[in-house]
């Protein structure tokens, strides 16, 4: 059975460092990414990271967010620094099989719970 458990999430200060981890049993995958959701908006692509070892990065969080994973252990990581308000979301990490763009929702094949990171002002 594939899971995804996800924890790191919390509360930080603009500015600070949170760090997100995604831990994936069941099978191998892959593409790893991340993707999140602030109240009243649609999901939205964060990063992901292939076994190749290419990354992809949105906009508005690269310089300031890093992904990686661990192949050996199937983790993936989100380093998330120089938080902003802005990035108050619910975190969601998704894998998928095959090798894929790795931007879009329904590329993916599975889903963690979702973690919530909120940066105060």
């Amino acid at each position: 059975q594939v899971q995804l458990v996800e924890s790191g999430g919390g509360l930080a200060q603009a500015g600070g460092s949170l760090r997100l981890s995604c831990a994936a049993s069941g099978r191998t995958f892959y593409t790893m990414g991340w993707f999140r959701q602030a109240p009243g908006k649609e999901r939205e692509f964060v990063a992901a990271i292939r076994w190749s070892g290419s990354i992809t990065y949105a906009d508005s969080v690269k310089g300031r967010f890093t992904i990686s994973r661990t192949n050996a252990k199937n983790t993936e990581y989100l380093q998330m620094n120089s938080l902003k308000p802005e990035d108050t979301a619910v975190y969601y990490c998704a894998a998928a099989v095959s090798r894929i763009v790795g931007t879009f929702e329904n590329e993916y094949d599975y889903w963690g719970q979702g973690t919530q990171v909120t940066v105060s002002s």
